[in-house]
């Protein structure tokens, strides 16, 4: 009987010998940030390899990425890593529980110490002072479970997850909430969300969070101005929020926008907004 040894699993990829741009449209990453994310996991992914067949950590973070990425089919990507199926899914697991792990290090709130830095990107940008973030939702695809099929259905007809996040100006992703089926409206997600009260607590500091109109005008959250009557207020949305013609797309381009769910939310507080049209864009 002939003996039959067991597969080894190596990257079917060189990251030192790929082009940047490659490596960056195929994992979404750049070649540091891999290397970076390999060393992290390798504790939580080492147990891994001490199967005979034990896959490498960089094989496992690499099939990982490339999955996220290309939103294809399991088989599919665990035929370009050269594994079956089965052992992907279980290898998929474990890495996305490993990331999972040290996703509180990086998804990180500015710190009062932070935000002049912050509100100062902001302003290189807009020049809108006291700007801290930039927040919206976007739809996730996903299979939905059998029993609440209708909940995840979306405006647009497939059925997702409605993703809140926030970012910086450098569209450094602070917060993220991904508790909602399609089918719930951003303005909802932000009402039941952390950031109403971390928001609160920093009342004192006179900072705002920038949105689109799916989202009420706050204290502390600024929306498009809707039906614009002056060129003021035109100039304030074409700065601040996605325009076709604005410079650089808006401060509110670092989320994918969405489209609404229900009908636009509701001005609440808008004296805010108006004094910064009034100060800043006249």
């Amino acid at each position: 009987m002939r003996w039959q040894h067991p597969p080894v699993y190596r990257p079917l990829v060189d990251l030192l010998t790929m082009e940047e741009r490659h490596i960056i449209v195929t994992y979404r990453l750049d070649r540091a940030t891999i290397q970076e994310l390999c060393a992290q996991l390798e504790p939580d992914l080492m147990s891994a390899i001490r199967h005979p067949t034990g896959i490498p950590p960089l094989v496992q973070v690499l099939s990982e990425l490339h999955f996220l990425a290309s939103g294809s089919f399991q088989t599919t990507v665990a035929i370009a890593s050269g594994m079956p199926q089965p052992m992907f899914s279980n290898m998929l697991s474990r890495v996305l529980s490993s990331l999972l792990k040290h996703m509180r290090s990086y998804i990180v709130f500015p710190q009062v110490e932070d935000l002049p830095t912050v509100k100062g990107d902001f302003y290189a940008l807009g020049h809108i002072p006291n700007i801290i973030g930039a927040i919206d939702g976007t739809h996730v695809a996903l299979v939905p479970p059998r029993r609440s099929e209708q909940v995840y259905r979306n405006r647009n007809s497939y059925h997702s997850m409605n993703v809140q996040m926030l970012c910086l100006a450098d569209q450094y992703i602070c917060h993220v909430n991904a508790r909602f089926p399609g089918s719930v409206h951003d303005a909802y997600i932000l009402r039941n969300s952390s950031i109403p009260y971390v928001m609160g607590q920093l009342k004192r500091h006179c900072v705002w969070l920038i949105g689109d109109s799916d989202y009420p005008n706050l204290s502390w959250l600024l929306t498009p101005v809707r039906n614009t009557r002056t060129r003021a207020e035109e100039r304030y949305n074409e700065v601040t929020f996605l325009q076709e013609d604005g410079p650089d797309g808006g401060l509110v381009a670092a989320v994918e926008p969405v489209d609404s769910e229900e009908e636009e939310a509701e001005e609440e507080d808008i004296d805010n907004r108006n004094n910064i049209i009034m100060q800043y864009f006249q």
